[in-house]
């Protein structure tokens, strides 16, 4: 194994550092062969009222990837790379049966459920109820359908959240440690409602009049009157934040708490034979991917793919978030593979 990794790497086919993570697994050599595609059409075009396409001067078809034995799902995806001067697309083929999609923060805010934005000047999600109520939207036209289409397939269907460990979520949904009877479900799903809906959603008014300095005016006004202070009444963050209500959550689909730590998903994950994630949810910016569940942690373990048009960024200072979504996903195909709702189908056989 050692004369192959120093023969690969005196042909320049690895680096050092990638080479470190051949020594324990099975090897093939991947002939990067690009070929330049002409007038491709742009990605991420099938939702453009929530994702701006996206339109590189270069782009090239790279040999399939991710080929599995026994695969059953297709999942086109591309990067960029600055030094390849453009946008690369692969195909892969990969066994839904070791695959797990799995939802970022899919918070149920202003949905119906009892959570909701507080007034006047609180905070949450994606920060107003009428960026949230945008959101919601997508989920039921964009993320909604594609889980519903996945689930009969692939090995697991996950969500994540923020929160405590709390005693109503752990008997409303499924959970890495235990599966609640339905029993159980409807006790913890009235209790939601009746937390959800006592809770007094107040929040602290827009400070009125306040002191600045003559020497530093734009510092002190800044320090107080911040873009996003939290002004939620206490407990506001200590609810049992629900799976948003545009989702149809299953009885076998699984909830992540955000405060158990990646290395327990992981090894969840790995438990359950997935080499695969299909990534979707919030914020494309933040928690998408730095959360619990996010792409940063999945990519060390897992060949992760993010589903570009099923991921919305926030977007602060604009009435549509396409734009930043754009940019965020644009940033993280230098080192993550994108996909798209309509690129993940059925292997056809």
């Amino acid at each position: 194994m050692r004369l192959l990794i120093a023969s690969l790497l005196i042909t320049g086919l690895y680096t050092l550092a990638e080479s470190s993570t051949l020594e324990n697994e099975e090897t093939q050599i991947y002939i990067n062969k690009l070929t330049l595609l002409k007038s491709p059409a742009p990605l991420l075009n099938d939702h453009p009222e929530f994702v701006q396409p996206i339109e590189e001067l270069t782009r090239y078809e790279a040999p399939i990837l991710v080929d599995d034995d026994g695969a059953d799902l297709s999942v086109r995806a591309w990067r960029f790379s600055y030094n390849a001067r453009g946008i690369i697309e692969m195909p892969n083929r990969i066994r839904s049966d070791e695959t797990a999609v799995i939802m970022v923060h899919p918070w149920g805010i202003d949905d119906g459920q009892g959570w909701r934005t507080p007034e006047p000047a609180g905070v949450a999600d994606f920060c107003t109820p009428e960026k949230n109520h945008l959101a919601g939207k997508h989920t039921r036209d964009v993320i909604a359908p594609l889980l519903k289409r996945l689930r009969p397939d692939v090995k697991l269907v996950m969500y994540s959240l923020i929160g405590p460990v709390d005693p109503i979520r752990t008997k409303l949904y499924r959970t890495i440690d235990y599966t609640p009877t339905a029993t159980e479900r409807k006790q913890a799903q009235a209790a939601l409602t009746k937390a959800l809906n006592t809770f007094k959603y107040t929040s602290e008014p827009l400070p009125s009049r306040f002191a600045i300095s003559r020497e530093h005016p734009v510092i002190d006004y800044f320090k107080q009157f911040e873009g996003l202070a939290v002004r939620n009444a206490p407990g506001f963050w200590q609810l049992p934040v629900p799976v948003t209500a545009d989702i149809t959550v299953h009885d076998d689909d699984v909830l992540i708490f955000d405060v158990e730590g990646y290395d327990k998903v992981r090894d969840f994950l790995k438990d359950n034979g997935i080499r695969h994630v299909i990534l979707t949810g919030y914020a494309t910016d933040m928690c998408f991917c730095a959360t619990t569940a996010g792409y940063e942690n999945l990519s060390k373990d897992f060949n992760v793919f993010l589903v570009g048009d099923a991921t919305l960024a926030t977007f602060p200072a604009n009435s549509t978030p396409k734009y930043a979504t754009n940019a965020h996903i644009s940033f993280a195909s230098l080192n993550q593979l994108i996909t798209q709702t309509s690129w993940i189908r059925k292997v056809e056989k």
